[in-house]
């Protein structure tokens, strides 16, 4: 357990983290500021965002948890986030901001609506705010996880701590709040886990006589070993997610110029890897130092328990949870966003003025922390979560997002049956998996989604004839894909 130091250091983060968001509160005058920090973000503070955005508990403790299970594999989940950075960055990012500074959109439904029409827009945003939750469930689960292990408070309190400090801060200050807060949490990850934590447990190792190469199993160093179709789907799901995850678009939107949209996302992909290599290390060295462990999520935390002294135990657990934090926060935010822009202002309260949208996107903010934390309170299984969600916002979302830079053939009715009917492929298979143990429903929900959307958006667009406005929709948008000047 910890003592009155570390709780101290960690109530001390807490405070902080609010704080930044009371301070970026003060700097805000606009929806601008609110969502996308006044469009002026540079390629560090996106960095800053990207990695913060994709490195999250999920991230930190799934590897571990994965490395003490498995071995060197665990790396697959965090190398495709890197991977997924790389491409995202050299296919969209410059794309994005250029066409978002001419049609002056700040959500990724608002640019989906820009190229198709409305029903799109809202189809996109259900799925958007359907993921976020998601994401910010996933986040919460893992938060309460590392709290409850090294404080020994109740489960419950644990939870409910986590996600009433993220909201707060998210929800007072928005994307400069979620800025100034990033930036300080992915360099207390980076302090936490790779500075601190890597050398002192291999120190530990060494006193030990024990040995990663020399004392684990053959099985631990086969990349594979996860199996081959679940790094697959995996991996496939995670980069799509780039292409179609709101957060991507936000950050983008947010950035001064659209070199720095593409800087800023390879820097992130960069410090991803090296967070991947220090998660399956320790977790592969827990394998060893606590070869009874009980619970491979928790091995982190035991780790943490057992071998660091007081005072470091508070900073590898605020490393931990700033990762955490960090995800969350965007989720909340992005899922905000999508609900005040394109759903209530559009269809409730288009002529409402800017303090009433502000207004409305910290009681938004609020609302997608609430439903995070419902959906996580009633199911614990982190990966679990993140794979149905990932599914949900990547397999119908991914070609028509695509298409809508790329493919002047894509139409309207295409992707809105391509979205639609992933959507409920996807949900029927999490249900199913659920309430039946049939062997249809071990497949990964991704295959059937992203199939069956595929055919259907390729044969609608193919034989779809589009109309005037159709085609006018789509050479604007084009012309505000190779724009230069202001968006440059």
């Amino acid at each position: 357990m910890l003592n009155i130091l570390d709780i101290a250091i960690i109530l001390l983060y807490f405070a902080g983290m609010i704080l930044l968001g009371l301070y970026a509160q003060k700097k805000q005058r606009n929806v601008d500021d609110y969502y996308v920090g006044g469009r002026k973000m540079g390629a560090f503070k996106l960095g800053a965002l990207w990695m913060a955005g994709w490195i999250g508990g999920s991230a930190v403790i799934g590897t571990t948890s994965n490395g003490y299970s498995m071995g060197i594999t665990s790396v697959w989940y965090v190398a495709a986030i890197a991977g997924g950075c790389i491409i995202f960055a050299l296919v969209m990012a410059k794309p994005i901001k250029r066409i978002s500074s001419v049609l002056n959109n700040i959500t990724f439904p608002e640019l989906i609506a820009s190229r198709y029409d409305s029903k799109n827009g809202v189809m996109c945003s259900i799925t958007t705010i359907l993921a976020m939750i998601g994401y910010t469930a996933a986040q919460f689960v893992a938060g309460a996880s590392i709290l409850n292990v090294l404080t020994g408070w109740n489960l419950g309190l644990c939870y409910v701590v986590a996600a009433v400090v993220i909201v707060c801060y998210v929800s007072t200050g928005g994307l400069l709040a979620v800025t100034y807060t990033d930036i300080v949490q992915m360099l207390l990850l980076i302090l936490g886990v790779v500075v601190i934590a890597v050398p002192l447990i291999g120190g530990t190792l060494s006193s030990e006589g024990l040995s990663l190469t020399a004392d684990l199993p053959e099985s631990y160093f086969d990349l594979g070993a996860w199996g081959w179709s679940t790094i697959i789907a995996m991996v496939l799901s995670t980069i799509l997610s780039f292409f179609t995850s709101m957060d991507s678009f936000t950050r983008c939107i947010a950035a001064k110029n659209a070199k720095s949209a593409m800087l800023g996302t390879i820097y992130a992909a960069i410090a991803v890897l090296v967070i991947a290599g220090a998660g399956a290390y320790l977790g592969m060295a827990g394998k060893l130092l606590l070869p009874d462990s009980q619970s491979p999520n928790n091995i982190l935390a035991e780790l943490v328990v057992k071998f660091f002294p007081y005072g470091l135990r508070g900073l590898i657990l605020i490393g931990v949870l700033s990762a955490i934090m960090s995800t969350a926060d965007i989720s909340v935010l992005t899922g905000s966003a999508s609900l005040t822009r394109d759903i209530i202002q559009r269809f409730a309260m288009p002529n409402s003025s800017e303090k009433a949208i502000m207004r409305l996107g910290l009681a938004s903010s609020l609302l997608i922390g609430v439903l995070g934390g419902i959906f996580g309170w009633f199911n614990q299984d982190i990966m679990n979560i993140l794979l149905i969600t990932f599914t949900i916002n990547s397999a119908g979302l991914f070609l028509p997002t695509v298409g809508a830079f790329f493919w002047k053939r894509s139409c309207a009715s295409g992707a809105f049956v391509s979205m639609v009917s992933a959507t409920v492929i996807a949900v029927v298979w999490y249900v199913g998996a659920q309430v039946s143990d049939l062997a249809l429903f071990q497949i990964d929900a991704l295959w059937p989604s992203f199939g069956v959307s595929a055919v259907l958006y390729f044969t609608v667009c193919l034989a779809h004839r589009q109309t005037p406005e159709e085609l006018e929709k789509a050479e604007l948008f084009f012309a505000a894909h190779g724009s230069t000047g202001a968006a440059e």
